[in-house]
């Protein structure tokens, strides 16, 4: 069964007010109310995509109604399916699905996983709003080894540095994500030896391997790719429930999937509404700033 890696991007999403309208009747009521809290449209699309997209995955994938479930968030606020019951369809199976969820940049992404613990991480390498990529680098020092810290800044000009910089950064995230623990967790404790040193866009790459306190986790395979030129995205996968790996931790029987860019209407569809048209979230949506002025973009 092979694992689910989508990808919408929000960011060119200029909803129509049906469009809009739809997906906010299409999640959960508490999630409407809280997309709707948020003061900026770009912040508002990617989470509702967010949501979207794991309601399509439990349906999809797992064989619920897209009413015949709810989704509820831990302490810490990751998603999950709550007391789900067996799937209606014995297709399906009984098989655990991990799945996880970034938004940054441009993009919303999803990852899920039968069988193994899953975490994904998208960024999107920009220039520091407000500081010199050196100054920036020296606010992070804590959250990287003396390894990782020579990677980085050995990799060129200050673009390529700061892009390998969120290459590293998008690796640490998807493995605190996959394990569910928060900002308590020392980052340096685990120090990635990344390969090949540069990505293409279009493929898939599982070569870096990951030191947790100073400890080859064989276990661990971490997948990396490029959206575009720009946004790097890194899925963790935790140790197999039922391992049939080679040496190298990748499945013997599948290559990492690629990610599939959804539209809107692959996005909806099969979904079924949850509430009755609200007019009002609409125009309340359309009274947003698409998004927040940086300060390098003040003249």
């Amino acid at each position: 069964m092979e694992g689910v890696r989508w990808a919408f991007r929000y960011g060119s999403w200029s909803p129509a007010r049906s469009d809009w309208l739809l997906a906010a009747r299409c999640v959960q009521r508490e999630e409407k109310e809280r997309i709707g809290q948020f003061v900026f449209a770009k912040d508002a699309k990617s989470a509702m995509a967010g949501r979207l997209l794991i309601r399509k995955l439990v349906c999809e994938k797992m064989g619920f109604a897209w009413d015949g479930f709810r989704l509820e968030r831990t302490p810490r606020g990751k998603p999950y399916l709550a007391h789900p019951l067996p799937a209606p369809d014995s297709a399906f199976g009984h098989t655990h699905w991990s799945f996880n969820v970034s938004h940054q940049g441009n993009y919303a992404v999803l990852a899920a996983e039968p069988g193994r613990q899953v975490g994904v991480d998208v960024m999107k390498t920009t220039r520091p709003g407000s500081s010199s990529v050196k100054e920036f680098f020296h606010l992070m020092t804590r959250q990287f080894t003396a390894l990782e810290w020579s990677r980085i800044q050995s990799a060129g000009s200050s673009w390529d540095q700061l892009d390998m910089f969120y290459r590293h950064w998008t690796l640490k995230e998807s493995f605190i994500k996959a394990i569910g623990t928060g900002l308590g967790f020392n980052l340096q404790r685990v120090e990635f030896h990344v390969a090949p040193n540069e990505m293409q866009e279009g493929q898939v790459y599982w070569q870096t391997r990951m030191y947790l306190d100073e400890e080859e986790e064989e276990g661990w395979t971490f997948e990396e790719c490029l959206l575009d030129k720009h946004h790097h995205v890194a899925v963790a996968l935790g140790k197999p429930e039922n391992p049939t790996t080679n040496d190298a931790g990748i499945s013997s029987w599948t290559t990492p999937p690629k990610f599939t860019l959804l539209s809107f209407s692959d996005l909806i569809s099969g979904a079924t509404p949850l509430s009755d048209e609200d007019p009002a979230y609409w125009e309340s949506f359309q009274r947003k700033q698409e998004a927040p002025v940086r300060q390098s973009e003040i003249q």
